[in-house]
């Protein structure tokens, strides 16, 4: 799963933004932030965002060149335990992953 060490991998972003990661163990949520300026104009968005929910990890935003999915894929986690939340509930259930 995401790690503050990954977070910090690439602290800025071509943009000129910060990455920023919140963990929030108790309710089983991960974000990983960009945040910042250029020039007068403010940037900012989640570039990941899972929360974990009955067993299953739910990826919300995943903005990230490979996909956070098949990361998780290769390090073990079957696909019916990954939901892709950003999908439509009618789309998920064409995935080879979890509808929900």
């Amino acid at each position: 799963m995401l790690t503050e060490k990954e977070a910090r991998y690439r602290p800025f972003t071509p943009n000129g933004t910060r990455q920023f990661c919140a963990f929030d163990t108790e309710r089983d949520q991960y974000l990983l932030l960009n945040t910042g300026w250029n020039g007068t104009k403010r940037l900012h968005g989640a570039t990941l965002y899972l929360r974990i929910e009955d067993g299953q990890i739910w990826i919300e935003e995943d903005w990230t060149e490979e996909g956070i999915a098949a990361e998780l894929i290769a390090q073990g986690v079957p696909r019916e335990d990954i939901v892709l939340g950003f999908q439509p509930p009618t789309i998920r259930a064409e995935t080879e992953f979890a509808a929900a």
